[in-house]
């Protein structure tokens, strides 16, 4: 459903991310989560490689994730003050429901592993316009925990995955705002062939 949007096109002019720590309930429940990782899964994938891994973060486990955050500071960052380790606590709890977006390339492989990226960035995208259709609000973030090798060790199960981030969902507790958009003249051109 598009939020009582008329069309497609209006729907995709509203997408907006939304803070996490704003977030509020309702949040997707397991069908709906099912639904939108299937939509998000509908991707370009060049050799169809699926070169992407979802990883669900059920409610019940928010607080061990917390644990994670705060072994990984311990080992890592052990001079975080009290105000980092707090949001890293934060982090760990905020939106209605999480997901852990894993690069997972297929290595060796004729594909590129650029192209294979290409195709968990996509996966990202249909993620966040999946959530959006289902009437919520997503919000992508990286941050320290995304590169942290004692966070991402615990999320992946190969060598060559990684971490491509988190995604809150959840309903807006606040109106979303509208963020800033390039112009067009400034990022659009067209072809001049070589001579």
């Amino acid at each position: 459903m598009f939020n009582d949007l008329s069309t497609p096109l209006a729907y995709l002019a509203s997408r907006r991310s939304g803070r996490p720590r704003d977030m509020v309930g309702p949040g997707p429940g397991s069908a709906e989560l099912d639904s939108i990782l299937a939509l998000a899964m509908r991707t370009p994938d060049h050799g169809k490689l699926f070169p992407w891994r979802f990883v669900v973060v059920g409610s019940d486990q928010r607080d061990e994730l917390a644990a994670l955050l705060s072994r990984a500071l311990d080992q890592n960052d052990p001079g975080a003050g009290a105000a980092h380790r707090q949001k890293a606590d934060e982090f760990a709890h905020n939106g209605e429901a999480l997901v852990v977006l894993l690069s997972a390339p297929v290595i060796p492989h004729k594909i590129p592993v650029w192209e294979q990226e290409l195709s968990v960035g996509a996966a990202a995208m249909n993620l966040l316009h999946a959530i959006h259709a289902h009437g919520y609000v997503g919000s992508w973030l990286t941050g320290w925990a995304t590169y942290d090798p004692v966070v991402e060790e615990a999320f992946r199960l190969a060598a060559s995955e990684r971490i491509a981030g988190f995604f809150f969902i959840g309903s807006p507790g606040r109106p979303l705002e509208e963020r800033p958009r390039p112009d067009p003249q400034a990022v659009v051109r067209r072809w001049s062939p070589p001579l």
